[in-house]
């Protein structure tokens, strides 16, 4: 009872956890997708107004860089806090690409910009070198109204056969072995 302030409170125990979490910077930072990012995004605890709390839950929103695995990053987690960590998957890790891979230097003659992205996608099962890219705003994805236009999937098709054409030029040897005829 809470009156009483007996037994130990679960969320007090939480709070350097949820604190730690909030201030720890991870060492080593990404040149294209920043620093290691680590954001609280729930907490649950406690039944009633007047009872002290036994368990606190909360949800950690983890986003690695290509500086660290998955479970680099959940093993320093670990040694640094007291709660149980649970992560919901390690399957899906970072990924990059060489900046003088043939399709990033495809990408660079055509004027398209390098950027990271700290979202998640598909692309983290892929076993090669890859790009995320497409038409559209970024901003309105995930959104209530998310839409694309028309005109965006249309520019959207001749980029991607602009980087095509760019890539066989830069690449020969992958045009070659791709090339159908047509009777």
């Amino acid at each position: 009872h809470a009156a009483r302030d007996e037994g130990r409170n679960a969320i007090y125990e939480a709070l350097a956890d949820i604190e730690w979490i909030r201030s720890y910077r991870f060492p080593k930072v990404s040149d294209l997708l920043g620093p290691v990012k680590m954001t609280v995004t729930q907490i649950e605890a406690g039944t009633r107004h007047n009872v002290v709390p036994d368990r606190c839950r909360f949800v950690v929103d983890v986003r690695t860089n290509d500086c660290y695995t998955n479970e680099d990053v959940l093993a320093v987690m670990q040694r640094h806090c007291r709660s149980r960590l649970v992560p919901r998957s390690l399957r899906l890790q970072p990924s990059h690409i060489a900046a003088d891979h043939p399709l990033v230097l495809s990408a660079h003659r055509l004027g398209i910009a390098r950027f990271g992205s700290p979202t998640l996608s598909d692309q983290a099962l892929l076993p090669l070198p890859s790009v995320k890219m497409g038409p559209g705003d970024s901003a309105r994805s995930h959104t209530a109204d998310e839409f694309i236009c028309l005109s965006e999937i249309a520019d959207g098709i001749a980029t991607y056969l602009e980087l095509l054409r760019a890539l066989c030029a830069l690449w020969p040897q992958a045009a070659g072995r791709h090339q159908h005829t047509q009777s």
